[in-house]
C-alpha cells in the first residue's frame, strides 16, 4: 500500500488534491494535514508514510524552510511541493533544497497523476528546464549543504532564532535545559558559517517565498 500525505492550509485544494491522489491506483491510503505542525505530527506517529505533498505557502511554513524540516526529520519521505507560484526560480529553489518535484497549482489532475505517479515508482519526474547558472543558484546549492549537516533539533533551535527567541525562552519551549540551547547555537553557527544569531536569521529568512495570491492590497 502507498501512504501519500496532503498537507494545505486550504481546504478546498486539499479536498481537489485528495481526489486527484485517490484516483491513482487502488492500493492508497491518503492522510490530510492542514498545516506543517500537524503534517510532522503525523508523520511522527505514522513513519510508514511515504509521499507528502507539501504547500510552499502555508503559515508557519516560512517558505523552504517547511521543506527543509521535513526532509531532515523524515528522510524517508519524499516530499512533493505544491503551489500556485509558478516562478521558476521558485521551482529551482525547491528542487534544490530537497523537494522530489514541484506541481503549480494550475496544473491539470492527468499532469499531478503522472508526476506522483513518476516519485512513487522512484522515477525521476519531468522536470522544467531551469538553466540557472547564475551565483544565486551556487549559493542555495551551499545553504542547502549547510542546512542539511543540522540535525532535526539543531534545525528547531535555528527556527525558533529566527522568530526572535531568546535561548531560556527556546529551551522552554523546547523543553531542554539552556546549556542544551547554547551547545546547539554553537554547533549551527559554525555548521553553517555565521558569527551570530543575526546572521543566522539573516541566512534562514533567504528561505522565505512571498506567495503573490496572499498579498493584501495597499
Amino acid at each position: 500500500m502507498t501512504r501519500i500525505l496532503v498537507v494545505d492550509d486550504h481546504p478546498l485544494f486539499r479536498l481537489a488534491l485528495v481526489q486527484a491522489v485517490g484516483n491513482l491506483e487502488e492500493d492508497i491510503e491518503i492522510i490530510e494535514a492542514d498545516g506543517l505542525d500537524s503534517a510532522r505530527d503525523v508523520l511522527g506517529r505514522r513513519p510508514y508514510i511515504d509521499l507528502a505533498l507539501l504547500d510552499l505557502h502555508m503559515p508557519g511554513s516560512h517558505g523552504l524552510m517547511g521543506l527543509v524540516t521535513l526532509r531532515s526529520e523524515f528522510p524517508a519521505v519524499a516530499v512533493v511541493m505544491i503551489s500556485a507560484n509558478d516562478d521558476p526560480l521558485v521551482m529551482r529553489r525547491a528542487l534544490t533544497f530537497g523537494a522530489a518535484a514541484f506541481i503549480p497549482k494550475r496544473s491539470s489532475i492527468a499532469e499531478i497523476q503522472g508526476m506522483l505517479r513518476a516519485v512513487i515508482a522512484c522515477e525521476n519526474p519531468p522536470r522544467p528546464v531551469l538553466h540557472d547558472r547564475s551565483s544565486e543558484a551556487a549559493h542555495d546549492r551551499e545553504v542547502a549543504k549547510r542546512l542539511a549537516s543540522l540535525s532535526p533539533q539543531q534545525l528547531r533551535v535555528l527556527g525558533l532564532v529566527a522568530e526572535g527567541l531568546l535561548n531560556k525562552q527556546i529551551a522552554d519551549r523546547l523543553e531542554i535545559q539552556e546549556r542544551t540551547v547554547k551547545a546547539h547555537m554553537s554547533a549551527v553557527f559554525e555548521r553553517l558559517e555565521v558569527r551570530n544569531r543575526t546572521q543566522a536569521s539573516t541566512l534562514l529568512r533567504s528561505l522565505e517565498i512571498t506567495d503573490p495570491s496572499r498579498k493584501v492590497a495597499d
